[in-house]
């Protein structure tokens, strides 16, 4: 009996000492919300937002939801289905902003009547150039979400707006909650007016946003969107008070990722094989809904938020957004760190180049393995 008793002992402080493992790991996970233009299904919106989800290093908070690429409405329901069919409905959804503070369609349409046409403009795009090969809805209002090829999600986004959310949350956790922002920055805007200190608040801003001196491999439809105008960026393009207004919040610490980053790399369909041999419920999503042939923009700002060894070369400069209407409106404005005209504008780290075959792996290998705490399904 008293061997018994004492085995039962070893035992008991085994399992105890697990859980405390266990706690403590889950403790020192850093904190992160997702601000996302989450177009779906699949493809180079929601594929970042999975990364870290599966990262065991970080806890996702929330997904905040604004329009870009498509409405927000539809955003909103791509990413609760795609939760719904990998089993994550643990993390909210919050639906955010609709429209730009300042920015229009028609606004947009006036400037490319004396200015030229933008390549790309999200949401807005009613003809397509001939070069394009992208598979997208049709063009249609913002409060429109087409039948969905991934099916209807069941689940609600949380009833509170992105920008509350934002603020609550990293009032909730001072110095600990990072925000990963990869789509336009409307939602940032409006909790930094908000709330005018949040932002210093947080631990770090990580943003996929601005374009310096990008230089494609070769020119294809998507270099177009910035060969002729190197400066312009889509999510600081599509909203630029909120993108000029997000930079001047008073963050500790700024990455900020432009397309320069990104122009080498390119979701080619091995990889997408290589990432998706497993079978996880995740793995299974990414393997229907992938999109090959575009290049990794928001998952190289995913990929160097969990993973900073990613990063090749970065500089330390002084950002902001031109907000002036005229040929430049939106375009990445910026100087040697500390050399701007000192209007509120920071000093950011901006990354220039990545090491491709690195985000590569760290892409196969985050998409092979279990979900945190989950196994195989």
């Amino acid at each position: 009996m008293l061997i018994r008793f004492s085995r039962l002992l070893r035992l008991s402080g085994v399992v105890l000492g697990l859980g405390l493992a266990a706690t403590a790991a889950l403790a020192s996970r850093r904190k992160v919300i997702i601000d996302q233009d989450a177009f779906g299904p699949g493809g180079p919106n929601l594929q970042p937002i999975l990364m870290v989800m599966q990262s065991p290093d970080f806890e996702v908070l929330g997904i905040t939801i604004e329009s870009g690429d498509g409405w927000q409405k539809e955003n909103t329901a791509h990413t609760l289905r795609m939760l719904e069919l990998i089993g994550r409905t643990d993390i909210p959804v919050i639906a955010g902003a609709t429209y730009p503070l300042l920015n229009t369609e028609e606004g947009t349409r006036r400037w490319e009547k004396i200015y030229g046409n933008l390549p790309y403009k999200g949401a807005w795009m009613d003809v397509w150039p001939d070069y394009n090969t992208v598979n997208r809805n049709r063009y249609h209002a913002a409060d429109i979400v087409p039948p969905m090829e991934e099916g209807e999600p069941t689940t609600k986004p949380l009833p509170e707006t992105a920008a509350n959310f934002i603020i609550r949350k990293v009032r909730e956790f001072p110095g600990e909650v990072t925000i990963l922002a990869m789509g336009p920055f409307t939602n940032l805007a409006l909790a930094a007016r908000l709330d005018d200190g949040f932002a210093a608040q947080a631990q770090e801003l990580v943003i996929m946003g601005g374009s310096f001196n990008p230089r494609a491999p070769q020119l294809d439809e998507f270099a177009m969107q910035f060969i002729h105008n190197p400066r312009v960026e889509f999510n600081s393009r599509w909203d630029p008070e909120a993108a000029h207004m997000m930079l001047h919040a008073g963050w500790k610490k700024i990455t900020a990722v432009p397309n320069d980053a990104t122009t080498a790399t390119k979701l080619t369909p091995d990889l997408v094989k290589r990432a998706t041999a497993a079978s996880t419920l995740l793995a299974k999503y990414v393997a229907r809904y992938a999109q090959p042939g575009f290049p990794m923009w928001d998952e190289v700002a995913a990929g160097i938020l969990l993973d900073p060894t990613i990063i090749k070369h970065s500089e330390k400069v002084a950002m902001d957004i031109d907000t002036d209407h005229g040929a430049t409106y939106g375009a990445t404005l910026s100087w040697p760190a500390g050399k701007g005209p000192h209007l509120g504008e920071p000093d950011v780290t901006a990354v220039l180049e990545i090491d491709v075959p690195k985000l590569e792996q760290q892409f196969v290998t985050l998409f092979t393995q279990p979900a945190p705490g989950q196994g195989a399904k």
